[in-house]
């Protein structure tokens, strides 16, 4: 079903601006939780998906596979593709042009400073953002999860203990303002580089996507959870820490810190930092705990349908 609009805090009508930010390694044989609910807001049948593989080495093979899901989920007769190889491509206004027309952008893993570089501040980064705010859903995987922040981790140290300049920051597209976003967070160890960025940057949030997990976020709020992992949020606004005097590869102080730790059905509110509610995911029943009172049943059932779970009671 296509995006529909939101009614901004102002009362003012304003399209539905939705991310769907991927931790990688996405299944894309089986149920396909997650790019199934692409292909969903997308606008399903009606969808016109462009694939934009340019952080990947094999851009040729990603677009092919994830053009072929994308059938597979009955997503609509039109998927283009966007691949500025330098620059300079990024200029191109056939290339804004399919992004312009665009019901969902899909950008696929790889090298996320090799993305950023080709497009942010270009007149194809500028059509992806145009395309979020009028509605059309972007969605990003591995290293096109990370381009959607305002500053980008580029590369970084892995492992669990934070230390001194074991990141590094690069420019994004700006699509999240207040967030850094790091992918494939449990499987390789990333909790350390995260925790590292918030440390010296404590305004933003950490959020930490697993594999085969992707957080759907919508006007830059609320954040739901769908996949088999996890979703990390690192909220340091409130923690104390030693970045300024820390040495380079020191072990950081970070005290204070508060972590949540957000499975399939937790919803969130970035600008507050709290949990807004969840429900519980198994294979044979659905429970309602925490904050989920203030959630229709029709949202629910929703959040149930697109996860191929059984919805809660009303």
């Amino acid at each position: 079903m296509p995006a529909t609009a939101a009614v901004e805090p102002s009362g003012s009508a304003a399209p539905r601006r939705t991310l769907l930010v991927i931790g990688g390694a996405e299944d894309k044989r089986g149920r396909s939780v997650v790019l199934r609910r692409f292909v969903r807001l997308a606008g399903g049948r009606r969808s016109r998906i462009v694939i934009v593989p340019t952080a990947s080495s094999f851009d040729t093979e990603a677009t092919q596979t994830y053009a072929a899901v994308f059938q597979r989920l009955r997503a609509g007769d039109s998927i283009a593709t966007v691949n500025p190889t330098s620059r300079q491509d990024a200029f191109d206004p056939d290339l804004v042009a399919r992004l312009d027309d665009a019901t969902g952008v899909f950008m696929t893993g790889g090298n996320q400073l090799k993305l950023t570089q080709h497009i942010v501040g270009t007149p194809v980064g500028e059509a992806i953002v145009r395309a979020y705010h009028r509605g059309a859903v972007i969605a990003g995987t591995s290293a096109g999860a990370s381009a959607m922040s305002r500053f980008m981790i580029s590369m970084g140290d892995e492992g669990l203990t934070p230390r001194q300049r074991a990141s590094q920051l690069s420019s994004g597209l700006g699509l999240l303002e207040r967030v850094v976003v790091d992918q494939h967070f449990d499987q390789r160890a990333r909790y350390g580089r995260l925790l590292s960025i918030v440390a010296t940057s404590l305004d933003l949030i950490g959020l930490g996507i697993d594999e085969n997990t992707a957080a759907e976020i919508v006007n830059e709020r609320r954040l739901t959870v769908l996949g088999a992992g996890a979703v990390f949020v690192i909220d340091g606004r409130r923690a104390v820490t030693d970045s300024p005097e820390a040495r380079r590869g020191a072990p950081l102080l970070v005290s204070g810190a508060v972590v949540h730790s957000l499975p399939a059905g937790a919803s969130f509110d970035l600008a507050d930092a709290t949990l807004v509610g969840f429900v519980e995911h198994h294979l044979d029943v659905g429970v309602v705990v925490g904050g989920t009172h203030d959630r229709s049943a029709a949202d629910l059932g929703q959040v149930a349908s697109d996860t191929g779970m059984t919805p809660p009671p009303a």
